[in-house]
């Protein structure tokens, strides 16, 4: 049996399945399509024409736009119908065509999506993605299989992200980059293949980090990736250097941890 809040608006002609929770001021406009094990929380509204379904989690206060479809099964080639789940945080806007789908099996189950974040349109995130709080997703942009996403990220219209890889906190992406390895947090990745230019002065700046520290993790990234010497050993070496610097030790543990996908590099692509 649904559970739908009293203060919910629901149009008529949209159809909201049997078992369906629905939170309090939840929106549900016309010609959109609510599935069984889907919950709404509350102020969540959904304009027209949006289709959420699957075993589908959508935060308080999101907003999904016309022709998105939240929580469809995964496009793996290994997807047998088991039970997934994919969760959206609180205060999320998806604009027209956003897509999502739910985890698999082999994946870990879910597929996970912090608060705040900015989907905009036709931009697409698949199974087992994890992403973390105030990501930006421009136009046309696709998260394939297992990518993580760190906190304020932004990706820029029509870049594409291999599966596994890792993107840190507050990266850039520059638009239409084929991003087929891990990029640091702070980075900035351009091009086809793409090339880690240097870091996201101006996010850090934006963010309020000090001038002085911004300093130090740009002689880190020299050391790193301009050294002789690769850059997990040049990374590890520098270590007690920069103890007291908050954004190079969180470089440092991004490159030393266990990745599927190599590191990207301003080397990295150039003949």
């Amino acid at each position: 049996m649904s559970q739908i809040a009293a203060s919910a608006v629901i149009h008529p002609m949209a159809v909201v399945e049997d078992g369906a929770v629905i939170g309090e001021n939840v929106k549900i406009g016309p010609f959109c399509r609510v599935g069984a094990r889907v919950t709404l929380k509350d102020g969540v509204e959904l304009i027209s024409n949006a289709v959420v379904t699957g075993l589908t989690e959508i935060g308080a206060g999101s907003t999904i736009h016309p022709m998105a479809v939240i929580g469809g099964v995964s496009q793996s080639l290994h997807e047998a119908g088991e039970d997934s789940t994919l969760v959206v945080g609180a205060n999320c806007t998806m604009r027209e065509g956003v897509t999502m789908n739910c985890g698999t099996v082999g994946g870990g189950g879910i597929t996970r999506v912090g608060d705040n974040c900015l989907f905009l349109a036709n931009s697409h995130v698949a199974h087992d993605c994890i992403l973390g709080n105030d990501i930006i997703l421009s136009n046309n942009v696709m998260l394939a299989g297992h990518v993580h996403v760190g906190d304020k990220a932004i990706l820029s219209g029509g870049c594409a992200v291999h599966q596994f890889t890792r993107i840190g906190r507050q990266a850039f992406i520059g638009g239409l980059s084929a991003v087929a390895y891990d990029v640091i947090p702070y980075g900035m990745l351009n091009g086809n293949p793409g090339i880690l230019g240097g870091l996201n002065v101006v996010g850090m700046t934006r963010a309020g980090i000090e001038r002085s520290v911004i300093h130090q993790v740009r002689r880190a990234f020299k050391q790193i990736f301009e050294s002789e010497g690769s850059a997990r050993t040049n990374a590890a070496a520098i270590r007690d250097e920069y103890l007291d610097c908050a954004p190079v030790i969180e470089i440092l543990d991004f490159i030393a941890a266990e990745s599927d996908r190599a590191l990207s590099s301003p080397n990295r692509g150039k003949n």
